[in-house]
């Protein structure tokens, strides 16, 4: 099992872009985590809906686990030392295998500042970490696309409905994007090829990614140790 933690500056900052990639994890049996930095609301009751709505969304797409920390928006360059702490602390709950978090080049500041901060902590936390495109990055230039199907597709357009207090956002409009962005970034000879049930893509930029090397038999533990014996130059017969 991988175990996958999201940082995301605001509530619904994962499930716009990544949706799909996240229900995915989950159905394989990866763990998902997604730390919200901000509660996304100013009020205590405000913060509740936006809790609420998270938790709606990720019942939908099999998160494990949403937490928050009290970083209020816009404000995240003042509270750059507390981000710097909560972080590690989301981190040191339960070490992830992986880490997907903002593209550091963002017109949001509370994104870049969150990009920026969980690279510091994800690079010495965490084995891979991945940036995801949101629809504020700029100069993003995917080098991993995750495509979807209608059944993933679906899901991600019922989370995202989750999010009602966020009226100013068109939550259909992300959904279209999710179907046809990555047709900027793909050549159609390569869509061609793609299986009949491909449905959108959500785009990535992988800034490290640790793949070990498999290990012959003799490396094993059980293995390693054992006494070898040859006999008038011929080689012993191979284990059984």
């Amino acid at each position: 099992m991988t175990d996958v933690l999201i940082v995301v500056a605001h509530p619904d900052d994962a499930e716009i872009a990544m949706g799909m990639r996240m229900h995915d994890h989950a159905l394989i049996g990866d763990h998902v985590r997604v730390h919200c930095l901000s509660p996304g609301a100013s009020t205590p009751e405000g913060a509740e809906r936006r809790r609420s709505e998270c938790l709606a969304a990720g019942a939908l797409l099999g998160v494990a686990e949403y937490s928050f920390s009290r970083i209020p928006d816009n404000e995240f360059v003042e509270r750059r030392v507390e981000i710097n702490r909560e972080l590690f602390r989301a981190f040191r709950e339960r070490r992830p295998d992986v880490v997907y978090t903002h593209f550091p080049y963002d017109q949001h500041l509370d994104h870049r500042i969150t990009a920026d901060e969980v690279t510091t902590a994800a690079l010495r936390e965490a084995d891979d970490l991945c940036y995801f495109r949101s629809p504020y990055s700029h100069d993003f230039e995917p080098n991993l696309h995750f495509v979807g199907t209608p059944d993933l597709l679906a899901a991600k357009q019922a989370a995202l409905a989750c999010f009602t207090s966020q009226q100013q956002l068109d939550m259909a409009v992300f959904s279209g994007l999710t179907e046809l962005a990555y047709r900027q970034h793909v050549h159609h000879r390569v869509v061609e090829h793609f299986p009949d049930d491909a449905h959108g893509a959500e785009m990535f930029r992988t800034a490290r990614q640790i793949v070990h090397a498999s290990r012959p038999a003799a490396a094993r533990p059980e293995t390693r140790h054992r006494p070898q014996y040859h006999t008038s130059g011929t080689r012993p017969p191979p284990d059984q």
